[in-house]
């Protein structure tokens, strides 16, 4: 008797890390690790401006790629820069964009 599939197991006749367009899911790995960053600065700008949106939001880890441990000091580093005024709390105002809705002659 075939065991029955579980929550997580990938669908039948798909290999476990693969998605369905056939290649292999690959993580993205750590900048801070990578660079051997222990602790992130709050100072430095630019390397906060990678995990910061165009809106000024904070991305979230599946976007950056980033470690739990530096994503947590990510957030707390980019909060910390936006109250002193290194970082936008906002982003930049964009033109709002106005669909042109048709009318139907009844």
């Amino acid at each position: 008797m075939p065991r029955r599939a579980k929550r997580g197991d990938p669908p039948q006749g798909q290999a476990p890390g693969n998605r369905k367009g056939g290649k292999p899911l690959r993580r993205k790995s750590c900048f801070f690790c990578r660079e051997q960053i222990a602790e992130v600065d709050y100072k430095n700008a630019g390397q906060l401006r990678r995990s910061v949106s165009d809106r000024a939001k904070i991305k979230s880890r599946s976007n950056t790629g980033t470690c739990r441990k530096h994503q947590r000091q990510v957030a707390l580093a980019i909060k910390r820069a936006r109250e002193m005024a290194l970082l936008p709390y906002i982003g930049e105002p964009q033109a709002p964009q106005t669909a042109s809705r048709s009318h139907r002659s009844a």
